[in-house]
């Protein structure tokens, strides 16, 4: 990591590159969802099985993601980012082209392959480029931009697919990764990390991953993802069902949940640079986010009580994320940043698979209240896995 006198500047360009990208990487992930009630009533296919077309992504994103960790410390993050954005965009293309639903498993398969190399990607080049004193809001501007990606992608494919159709909405978007893919290959130097010596202690590269403080980070982003990925994938489909409301509204209020939860990781960013006590905050934001998804689920709410109740549990999901991503900073030794961040974050990817099985198979037995249920059980679990995290951390900086 660079030290607390790097220009502002510089560190301002590095973020806006790595946020642009990480912007397309959750895009990307959220443009089937919204689209799922026009490709269920065109193809004639379930819900579980649309569920299924997501899993496959995550899948593949998850089985990717170790292998682009370590490419990434061995390559460098600069090569590997721009591939995994063209690979999103020429993969989202074509899930617009193929003729059938079998078609789509495959498509979503290469997003999920491209999407594997965010993470470790994005977090190399933060954590190599910019100061130390700026570490916590870059971490925070990085989850801002990357979570106002989900926030535009339900309301964009909806309109695109309004005025063009769902396929066409497709392949318009999968362009537009394939520019940005370009666009993000020509700042080479600009997202340039040099290689650092590993300081693991001796370990190998698989048996620091199987270190306490990384298997604890790695079920902590398993439980997040379980209910992260149930709201932002499904609550389009599951707010119609459980509150009676229409599916635009539904896309709506996904937005502007998403919006809220955009808004939480800016001040979480603050917060995370303040107070070394990040379990904390995930704990108390974790917690009250929960009770606000039991709410949604199963109070019934007018439209203005609905968007608070969402923003709301927007804003303190969000206001965790960069104590969440700090925590595992402080469990990744210096040369081993982009191998530890790719495998913790599998753990979403892991997560990611369940939800919408999980979930589709909810809506298709008429329960969607307990997708709700499902969603805050994620949330509360949470909690107990970021308290694991700092405990072992603790006890290995005591040890060593």
């Amino acid at each position: 990591m660079t030290d607390a006198t790097a220009p502002l500047g510089r560190d301002v360009r590095v973020m806006s590159l790595v946020g642009v990208a990480h912007f397309a990487s959750h895009f990307f992930q959220l443009v089937l969802p919204p689209l799922f009630p026009l490709i269920q009533k065109d193809l004639g296919v379930s819900f579980t099985e649309l569920g299924a077309v997501m899993a496959a992504f995550f899948a593949a994103s998850g089985i990717c993601q170790v292998a682009a960790g370590f490419a990434v410390d061995r390559i460098g993050p600069q090569i590997v980012l721009p591939f995994g954005i063209a690979l999103c965009g020429g993969a989202v293309a074509l899930a617009g082209l193929v003729p059938g639903y079998w078609g789509l498993l495959p498509a979503a398969a290469l997003a999920g392959m491209g999407n594997s190399v965010f993470h470790p990607a994005d977090y190399a080049i933060l954590t190599g480029r910019i100061a130390r004193s700026r570490i916590g809001r870059a971490y925070s501007v990085h989850t801002v931009l990357g979570t106002l990606g989900w926030a535009c992608a339900p309301v964009t494919m909806l309109l695109l697919a309004q005025g063009f159709g769902w396929r066409t909405a497709l392949v318009q978007v999968g362009v537009a990764g394939l520019i940005l893919a370009a666009l993000v290959a020509a700042a080479h130097q600009t997202l340039r990390v040099e290689r650092v010596a590993s300081t693991a202690g001796g370990k190998s590269d698989w048996r620091l991953l199987l270190a306490g403080p990384i298997l604890a980070c790695l079920v902590y982003f398993i439980l997040l993802a379980i209910a992260q990925i149930g709201s932002q994938n499904f609550l389009p489909s599951l707010l119609p069902l459980a509150q009676g409301s229409t599916l635009a509204f539904a896309a709506q209020a996904t937005t502007f949940y998403l919006v809220c939860s955009a808004i939480g990781s800016l001040a979480g960013g603050y917060l995370a640079d303040w107070t070394p006590n990040h379990e904390r905050i995930v704990g108390a934001g974790l917690l009250a986010a929960g009770a606000l998804t039991l709410v949604v689920g199963f109070v019934a709410l007018g439209g203005p009580a609905l968007l608070l109740m969402l923003g709301a549990a927007g804003f303190l999901t969000g206001a965790t994320i960069p104590s969440r991503d700090m925590l595992v900073r402080s469990a990744t030794p210096p040369g081993a940043t982009g191998k530890v961040f790719g495998f913790v974050y599998s753990g979403l990817d892991i997560g990611a698979t369940i939800a919408p099985l999980a979930i589709g198979a909810f809506i298709d037995h008429g329960a969607p209240r307990a997708a709700f249920a499902f969603i805050a059980g994620g949330l509360l679990a949470t909690i107990a896995s970021a308290v694991a995290v700092k405990s072992r951390v603790n006890t290995a900086a005591l040890r060593a």
